[in-house]
């Protein structure tokens, strides 16, 4: 099964970021390594006026294209509404997409969304022609405002921004995924290991993105394709359909002594 951003259909459900790794050999290795088709982009490394970061943009495009992907600029940073909405704008000009990862930080601390001026941005991108893909906390009232705006795709964190603690809270997440069954659900942020993600998938989420987890590990291209294993595995378990935990114990086998083959039952 694919994913879906906005009608548009992907192979991969891994989205991944481009910062923080070693070297941009190391960051192209990893991402062709991922099979992401989704790379997330930062403004604040783009100059629009003195256009200093093209090269950097260039060498992103270039592995996205290799991936047949797509670019997701961000708007990392901003602490307003009206600043994301400049940001995003320039955006649309600069990566001639309409794509936008919507972020607005309302606490230096733990880099936690403002839903306030989130929900203010969202309304005003949407209404502008913007594909937004709002990142915000596991607050299910939140993702419920967002979705009733329009936005296809929400972003809830795992955990903050970097911290790799993974998912901190399982019954926020699954309640998000039971009360908004339509809506794309992309599990963002907090990712620490490829079984987070397997989790993530596992509830029925329908991506992950992360960067942190891959960029700094020892080896990133191992850990690369070590999260598009998990992200496999994950979402195969999802389609099984996971057994029921159980409060007591049950006997995998009939009889004591006795093989399964051997029951009366069975040779029938």
């Amino acid at each position: 099964m694919s994913l879906c951003i906005y009608g548009q259909a992907l192979t991969s459900r891994l989205l991944i970021g481009s910062a923080l790794y070693p070297s941009p050999e190391v960051m192209k290795k990893s991402i062709v390594a991922s099979g992401s088709q989704v790379v997330t982009l930062s403004l604040k490394r783009q100059n629009p006026l003195a256009r200093s970061g093209d090269k950097f943009w260039r060498y992103i495009q270039a592995i996205v294209q290799q991936n047949q992907g797509f670019l997701l600029p961000n708007t990392a940073g901003c602490k307003s509404a009206k600043e994301a909405i400049t940001l995003a704008k320039m955006s649309r000009e600069l990566f001639q997409t309409d794509w936008i990862k919507l972020e607005v930080i309302g606490d230096d601390y733990n880099l936690q969304p403002d839903p306030v001026e989130l929900l203010i941005a969202t309304e005003q991108l949407l209404a502008d022609g913007f594909k937004v893909l709002p990142y915000c906390t596991d607050d299910l009232v939140i993702c419920q405002r967002l979705y009733a705006l329009g936005c296809q795709v929400i972003m809830p964190w795992a955990s903050p921004i970097g911290t790799g603690k993974g998912l901190m809270n399982p019954y926020n997440l699954a309640s998000i995924r039971q009360r908004l069954p339509d809506a794309t659900l992309i599990l963002d942020a907090g990712i620490g290991k490829p079984s987070d993600a397997c989790i993530a998938m596992e509830m029925g989420f329908d991506g992950v993105l992360l960067n942190s987890a891959i960029a700094l590990a020892d080896n990133p291209v191992l850990m690369a394709q070590a999260f598009a294993s998990a992200m496999s595995a994950g979402e195969s378990a999802y389609i099984a359909g996971i057994m029921q935990e159980r409060q007591t114990a049950h006997a995998s086998t009939p009889t004591l002594d006795r093989p399964f083959w051997h029951h009366p039952e069975q040779s029938s």
